[in-house]
């Protein structure tokens, strides 16, 4: 900072959890927009997402995605019951099925698409290309950092750390 002034490292930590947290915002609601004409929601569009390349566990879902194994098993109930998705059994464990887009989940998600590739070229513009890629970079390392400096303390349920 200007005049020799350095940040303390909670006032770092601070800045940057309210700034992920604005972008979160920001993300949810730009996503709910682009998923909007595709008749699916923000959260729809995200489990459909993780399950797009190969079918995964439920489990699974939550732990890429860094959100609960009961909110993921809301969403995907629920996709399976609007038929854009369907479980499958799961050759590596009898119990945990594996979760899979259905064509009509497909499709919709295809439909998502040119919105969501105008909105990669805008952002793309406005940072640059260098720039695009840094900050893809940043917000990978300081999601690993964030994981391996927590280990343990949130008990793998991110509202644990706000709520008692």
């Amino acid at each position: 900072m200007s005049g020799g002034h350095r940040d303390s490292d909670g006032d770092l930590l601070s800045r940057t959890a309210l700034t992920v947290f604005r972008l979160n915002g920001q993300f949810l609601t730009a996503s709910e927009e682009l998923a909007k004409p595709a008749g699916l929601t923000a959260a729809w569009w995200q489990v459909l997402g993780a399950v797009l390349r190969e079918p995964l566990p439920v489990a699974g879902i939550a732990r890429a995605m860094g959100i609960t194994r009961q909110s993921v098993q809301r969403v995907a109930d629920l996709l399976v019951r609007k038929e854009l998705a369907e479980y499958v059994p799961n050759p590596a464990h009898r119990r945990a099925k594996l979760l899979r887009p259905t064509e009509a989940g497909r499709a919709a998600v295809a439909r998502i698409e040119p919105g969501h590739a105008e909105l990669a070229a805008r952002l793309a513009d406005a940072l640059g290309e260098d720039g695009f890629t840094e900050t893809v970079r940043v917000l990978e390392r300081l999601a690993t950092v964030l994981e391996d400096v927590t280990d343990g303390v949130m008990d793998g349920d991110p509202a644990s750390v706000t709520e008692p």
